[in-house]
């Protein structure tokens, strides 16, 4: 067994999924349009109740970690995916508005809570039309719930983007 070999097995397979990532920022986990957190068509969210970032308007049904770290949560129903970074950044993924209601239909997660990835590397797959077949926006939630432990958090909006593109970072 080489060397190669050994990292695999110790980080889950996974070595090979990762993009070169910086501490502090933060990289899109789906590709799609950055929009305003305020035109998220949920209150709580669009408040800024669960933390700063933005929305993606996803381009397909594919969601990786946007960033080195943890995964802190991964929501009953599918639709959702905590990731904390070394740094203590606490990011959550909530995909479409009122997901929840779908019960896991039409998502797949491929990550459990405790385990560690790397910026890349798939956490989940979502069904874009079954999102909008069950009437829900498909707009994806990408915020830091702990925003306040940190001096800056700076997410743009109004950019079309890659996946694995950076688009901000966190400051201490």
């Amino acid at each position: 067994m080489g060397l190669l070999d050994k990292l695999k097995s110790k980080l889950g397979n996974t070595a090979t999924a990762g993009i070169p990532a910086e501490p502090g920022k933060l990289y899109a986990p789906l590709a799609g349009t950055l929009v305003p957190i305020e035109t998220i068509p949920d209150k709580v969210i669009a408040q800024g109740m669960l933390g700063q970032g933005c929305g993606i308007q996803p381009d397909e049904g594919k969601v990786v970690s946007p960033v080195n770290g943890v995964i802190s949560s991964v929501a009953q129903t599918l639709h959702a995916v905590g990731v904390t970074t070394a740094e203590g950044a606490e990011l959550l993924i909530h995909v479409g508005v009122d997901t929840v209601e779908m019960n896991g239909k039409g998502f797949e997660v491929s990550v459990k809570a405790g385990q560690h990835v790397v910026c890349g590397q798939p956490l989940l797959t979502f069904d874009l039309a079954a999102i909008e077949q069950a009437g829900h926006p498909t707009v994806t939630t990408f915020v830091v719930t702990n925003a306040d432990e940190f001096a800056e958090v700076n997410v743009p909006t109004g950019l079309h983007v890659a996946v694995c593109q950076e688009i901000g970072f966190v400051r201490k």
